[in-house]
């Protein structure tokens, strides 16, 4: 009998230990992103160097971001993009600019321009953080960038009005951070890519703090996006998600 429950017992440890070590899913990676990345809202400051074919120029902003449904974003710097601001509000999208005092909607085709210049769309700037409420996630090998091991997962829409049809990003496994990106057409066509260059610890979570975007369809070297400060989890009035407060 004591040889039996011993022979038992030696079972169940290793199955509980081989479950253990088994890969999670693609689903349960890409949550862990999302989780990493996501808060009820938070206050950033960023830094936007576009690489054009006639030199590079810096733009300053600073965001508040509330939930995935709102955020305000007003442009610091240089002085002649000083004071233009956007609003988002679900699936609304408008910027003011203080040259002309006037507060623009963006929508339809509009939304698939580019953002300042850079190589961000509109619709890059709309879109919902939260990538499991948009895709499906399967893993499809594993590989490494930055020197850090990584599940490269490919990602399908689940929805029929999107962006990007598909994408593939490699995710650290222990950071769970994505830190590759390559997004696609609905033919299969490559149009950006993303890659972060440096990864920061930021209250409890690990947060890209340098990253290249880099439209696939356009010439040059990209644009460069720096955090310069994120607060998470912080204090922001409601008022401020308002049309009025674009001027």
């Amino acid at each position: 009998m004591k040889k039996t429950i011993s022979v038992f017992s030696l079972l169940v440890l290793m199955t509980a230990t081989a479950m253990t070590q088994a890969p999670p899913s693609g689903e349960d990676i890409l949550k862990r992103v999302d989780a990493n990345i996501g808060s009820d809202n938070k206050i950033a400051t960023a830094e936007m160097i576009i690489h054009g074919r006639r030199g590079s120029r810096s733009i300053k902003s600073k965001s508040w971001i509330y939930g995935i449904e709102k955020s305000y974003t007003e442009y610091l710097a240089p002085a002649r993009e000083a004071g233009t601001k956007m609003l988002k509000l679900e699936e609304q999208l408008w910027t003011y600019i203080p040259s002309t005092d006037r507060t623009i909607k963006i929508s339809g085709h509009m939304l698939r321009q580019s953002v300042m210049g850079s190589d961000l769309s509109y619709e890059d700037m709309m879109e919902d953080p939260e990538l499991l409420n948009l895709y499906n996630a399967n893993i499809i090998e594993e590989s490494t960038f930055l020197e850090r091991p990584c599940w490269i997962l490919e990602l399908t829409a689940k929805v029929e009005d999107i962006s990007y049809h598909s994408r593939k990003i490699w995710v650290d496994k222990e950071r769970y951070v994505s830190l590759k990106e390559e997004r696609f057409a609905r033919s299969g066509k490559l149009l950006k890519v993303f890659e972060v260059k440096e990864v920061r610890s930021i209250q409890n979570r690990w947060v890209p703090v340098h990253m290249v975007f880099k439209d696939a369809l356009k010439s040059g070297k990209g644009t460069e996006y720096f955090i310069e400060s994120i607060e998470f989890n912080a204090d922001i009035p409601e008022a401020l998600f308002t049309k009025a407060s674009l001027r």
